[in-house]
């Protein structure tokens, strides 16, 4: 990535097709997030995901991809335990997801898990500011950093992952205000997620840019295309042509021989 210019980020591509349209759309990162737990398989929140679901999925965007840099999102409870258990888990990610840098969600409590993975080559991506993993205790989808107090945290959250090596932050849900002045205080790159138009870069969910889930509609997203109306209604118009025996046509048939057809018409 040239982290000196604007970065385009996408999270998350989950598999061989998604990855190539990130890739050739000139993404320069792909974050290949948990959220899929959400978007992809339905679930409720990002904590049901396992490392081995997102080594699955990161695997498949990592034959896809080209140019972006790849970075696995890692799931609830594979780095939180011990700094040891997140080392071996994000080295497991790098070599069976063929991911290039792991995400880890927190602040100050990761100072000493994010420098003991990127002491061992790994990169790390720092995100603060609403942290899905912590939904519970953070009382659902919620703004953070609204309080004066909370602020302070946030951006002393930013120094502490600067100091421990991480190479980008994610900001996620912060008055943009906040995201600006902590964008100013680190020399990292900050990429946002409903945290302004100040961050060094910007990340969404794919499905969201897409339109592909009709009822989910976040206020820091922008629906650029409505995939889910569009594919409603090609897959409504193939099932009525099967029904009324318009579809398939010649077009869209293999023909026989005339020696095929002789055999055919004499038995």
């Amino acid at each position: 990535c040239d982290w000196s210019s604007d970065v385009c980020s996408s999270d998350l591509a989950w598999d061989f097709i998604s990855g190539r349209f990130a890739d050739e759309a000139g993404v320069e990162v792909i974050l290949v997030g948990d959220s899929l737990s959400m978007t992809i398989r339905g679930d409720e929140n990002t904590l049901n995901i396992t490392l081995d679901d997102m080594i699955y999925h990161s695997a498949m965007v990592a034959k896809a991809v080209k140019n972006p840099m790849l970075v696995g999102d890692m799931p609830f409870m594979s780095y939180q335990v011990s700094s040891k258990e997140a080392l071996i888990n994000a080295g497991k990610f790098v070599k069976e997801g063929k991911v290039e840098a792991v995400k880890i969600e927190g602040g100050s409590s990761m100072r000493k898990t994010v420098k003991r993975v990127v002491a061992a080559g790994i990169p790390v991506m720092g995100h603060i500011g609403l942290t899905p993993q912590s939904i519970h205790q953070m009382g659902g989808m919620k703004v953070q950093g609204k309080a004066v107090e909370d602020a302070k945290k946030i951006i002393e959250d930013a120094k502490i992952l600067e100091d421990a090596g991480a190479f980008s932050i994610v900001l996620e849900c912060l008055p943009a205000e906040l995201a600006a002045k902590v964008s100013e205080m680190v020399d990292i790159p900050t990429i946002g997620i409903g945290a302004g138009i100040n961050c060094d870069g910007q990340i969404q969910v794919t499905a969201d840019v897409l339109g592909l889930l009709s009822d989910v509609a976040p206020r820091h997203a922008k629906k650029y295309v409505d995939l889910a109306g569009l594919t409603a209604k090609a897959l409504h118009d193939y099932v009525k042509e099967v029904k009324s025996a318009e579809f398939p046509q010649d077009e869209n048939t293999f023909t026989a021989s005339e020696a095929l057809k002789k055999f055919l018409a004499d038995i």
